[in-house]
């Protein structure tokens, strides 16, 4: 155990460590968790939030009941929104672990291997993934703060007041150029889910090279299915499947 030395020479007291999660979270491999672990929560919301919204295809009244019904989680039991609004607060928690351990993470990815020392390779191949996932997770994050204002806030909305969340739906996506950065936003959420869900397994410490076949079809598999589903809704719109 490292201890401190006084001015006059003698050893003090043993130095304070900082608790175990802390210096966990201090090191590159603490970081990966971090994003790995927020990362499965974000699959899971993205696939549950695309499933639910496939209502949408059966009708206004049964996509407005199962609106209602995220408001209504268990209700009485709890008051009327409370657990709706609790697991917001949890996405928001995970989505501002996972933007600053990326951000942390890449500081010191660039100073742990400067850029004199990289062979050419290494950096196009590098900075290449790097590139990617820095851009399409600025335009989700984007994407993300649109859809609160759209949908949840209806800052943004062209629906009349006292719409439902049905109209207000396709108030939005009979707007072609809303449509258009929705179709924009998925295609981004696709290349960062796929690249996230490939290496989720890696950070977690999971891979193995007899199976990352497996992680290779699981990663277009998932992202197909949420990102499909998701395009789906502003293309159903726009020729008038939904209306």
């Amino acid at each position: 155990m490292a201890t401190k030395v006084s001015e006059r020479g003698g050893a003090s007291a043993p130095a304070k460590r900082s608790p175990f999660l802390v210096e966990l979270y201090r090191s590159a491999l603490g970081k990966k968790y971090v994003m790995a672990i927020t990362g499965i929560i974000f699959m899971g919301y993205v696939l549950a939030h695309m499933f639910g919204n496939l209502k949408l295809y059966q009708s206004a009244a049964e996509f407005n009941a199962y609106a209602e019904f995220l408001g209504t989680i268990l209700y009485p039991i709890a008051p009327d929104g409370a657990v709706l609004n609790v697991l917001r607060v949890m996405l928001l928690g995970a989505l501002i672990l996972h933007v600053t351990a990326a951000f942390q993470l890449t500081q010191m990815n660039r100073n742990a291997r400067p850029d004199s020392y990289r062979s050419k390779r290494d950096f196009v191949a590098a900075d290449f993934a790097a590139r990617t996932m820095r851009w399409t997770g600025v335009i989700v994050l984007l994407f993300i703060g649109y859809h609160l204002a759209d949908f949840t806030f209806g800052w943004v909305n062209p629906a009349a007041e006292g719409a439902t969340l049905y109209e207000k739906v396709i108030a939005s996506f009979s707007n072609p150029a809303i449509a258009g950065f929705y179709l924009v936003a998925n295609l981004a959420l696709g290349l960062h889910l796929y690249h996230g869900v490939w290496s989720l397994f890696q950070s977690m410490g999971w891979n193995n090279r007899r199976f990352n076949h497996w992680r290779r079809y699981l990663a277009v598999a998932f992202t197909v299915v949420v990102v499909g589903g998701n395009l789906s809704f502003p293309i159903a719109v726009q020729v008038g499947l939904i209306s």
